[in-house]
């Protein structure tokens, strides 16, 4: 009864379910292997970002070009501070407002972008507390360029003159006049009265869309898989059945052939 497994056309159907399902299941264990992955660098980050405050400062320069293992890190710089900047629409416990960026120009000639704090409400100048006089020095969390659109950072433009959407060098280099580093520190504590602005994960390291795309696509390999076995089994009953009506003279050979076709 089973002799139709050895014909062309179930040759081809056999081959290609044992080309597909094994290739299916490989996309999705790949699939899974990234989000676990994700997983475990959000995991490592978040240690990273947590210990960082408790580890002794480094000088700047150290922990640069900022990366995945640098990120969070605390680092100290000195130099005087310069221009200031708001970074409207930052959320802080759940309230809406802005940040506070004052660029420190430091004797390597490069202005660094620090966040000296958060303050609540509308960006508006007059509420910004004006930067220390004088030689400073800063101590915070090392923090990569931000880009526009990732979580909480602005992507809009035509603000007003004072503001920028993003802290990134890209962004900044047309607003002030000093060659600037591609990174941004955090201040441990917040500056005359300003909330301290938490260091954020490096991108690309948090449980995000993407990360969640690949459970979805991993859940979509598997379950292709389990669908090729199935209509393997749906193919194979039907043809037994139709087999086995054709030979008690139930059906024609011609209308078998026909419907398990169609089947």
């Amino acid at each position: 009864m089973y002799r139709f497994l050895l014909t062309p056309r179930w040759w081809g159907i056999n081959v290609f379910v044992l080309l597909a399902i094994p290739f299916c299941v490989f996309m999705g264990s790949w699939q899974l292997s990234r989000f676990e992955g994700r997983v475990q660098d959000h995991r490592a980050a978040t240690e990273q970002a947590a210990s960082g405050r408790h580890e002794a400062a480094r000088p700047l320069d150290s922990l640069l070009p900022v990366d995945k293992s640098t990120s969070g890190r605390r680092v100290t710089a000195s130099g005087r501070y310069g221009e200031q900047l708001l970074v409207p629409g930052r959320e802080l416990d759940g309230k809406r407002g802005f940040y506070v960026l004052t660029l420190l120009r430091t004797g390597s000639g490069k202005a660094l972008p620090v966040v000296r704090g958060w303050l609540p409400g509308t960006a508006d100048a007059a509420k910004a507390p004006a930067p220390p006089k004088g030689e400073v020095t800063v101590t915070g969390a090392l923090q990569a360029s931000e880009t526009p659109g990732d979580a909480g950072v602005g992507a809009q433009g035509g603000l007003p003159a004072g503001q920028t959407a993003a802290i990134s060098s890209a962004s900044l280099v047309n607003l002030v006049p000093y060659r600037l580093y591609d990174a941004w520190v955090t201040l441990d504590r917040g500056d005359s009265g300003m909330k301290t602005v938490p260091a954020r994960v490096p991108g690309g390291t948090g449980l995000d869309l993407k990360a969640f795309q690949n459970l979805g696509y991993t859940g979509e390999w598997f379950v292709f898989a389990g669908f090729v076995v199935f209509m393997w089994f749906r193919l194979l009953r039907r043809e037994v059945e139709f087999q086995r009506d054709a030979a008690l003279g139930l059906v024609a050979e011609g209308a078998e052939r026909e419907s398990v076709a169609s089947g």
